[in-house]
């Protein structure tokens, strides 16, 4: 039976201060529930937040780099994130494909990276609304997850979160069909049983993101596929966020 998993993907909000107050209030708020909890913050915060020696909700990251340190000016290294406390990192996310032009193989090293280091990556995969409009979902989702875990071992598989984002839907209000989304999430699982086994393939968690909030949240945990939520802005705010993982 796998764990439902809810993340928060703060993104670049909130200062030190304001994300103390907020983690406080959520690690509260969220206390006894049954699903697994992260907060995936800015950089600027990680340090204070794990300082805060939270109990129920776990710390990530939303980016790093495939290399272990260097002339990488403005980067962050596995190492680094593992020292302030992080235990998940956002790989591959489609801001980072499109705004900063990431592709398959540099998210692939980033992931690789962040297993042999100890880091759990959330992999984001999803399709634009010019390929969903071309009926190439199933293609890009396919082809993203083979080659980010492209080199991950069968015996690190199960530490892998998969987040299943369509571009189209993230930050914008629209969300995917939850009976839609479990199909495409299902042929994800579907390819993980190709590269690797059936029972592989059923130990790893499938997120949905993409305009996640407390009024729908529901409708997406009902299905059989999906196995919790990367959420977005309505992370932000610590009660809304708590109104999710309770759904």
């Amino acid at each position: 039976m796998r764990t439902p998993f809810i993340a928060g993907n703060w993104k670049m909000h909130k200062t030190v201060g304001e994300a103390v107050e907020a983690a406080r209030k959520l690690e509260e708020l969220v206390q006894g529930s049954p699903v697994e909890v992260a907060i995936c913050a800015p950089f600027t915060s990680l340090a204070a937040l794990s300082a805060l020696g939270l109990s129920k909700v776990k710390l990530g990251a939303q980016n790093m780099y495939w290399a272990d340190q260097g002339a990488f000016t403005g980067e962050i290294s596995a190492a680094m994130l593992l020292d302030v406390g992080c235990e998940y990192v956002i790989l591959g996310h489609s801001e980072r494909r499109h705004i900063f032009k990431e592709d398959d193989e540099l998210i692939n090293k980033k992931v690789l990276q962040a297993l042999q280091k100890g880091l759990k990556p959330i992999l984001c995969v999803g399709e634009t609304l010019e390929e969903r409009r071309a009926g190439q979902t199933e293609n890009v989702v396919v082809t993203q997850t083979t080659r980010g875990l492209a080199g991950v071992g069968a015996d690190k598989l199960p530490t892998v979160v998969i987040a299943y984002e369509p571009v189209w839907a993230i930050g914008t209000g629209e969300y995917c069909d939850a009976a839609d989304a479990n199909q495409v999430i299902a042929r994800i699982r579907q390819t993980l049983a190709e590269l690797y086994s059936e029972e592989l393939a059923q130990q790893v968690r499938i997120q949905y993101g993409g305009s996640v909030k407390p009024g729908n949240i529901r409708e997406f945990m009902e299905q059989p596929e999906i196995d919790g939520a990367l959420v977005g802005g309505a992370s932000l705010d610590a009660e809304g966020f708590a109104s999710i993982v309770r759904y």
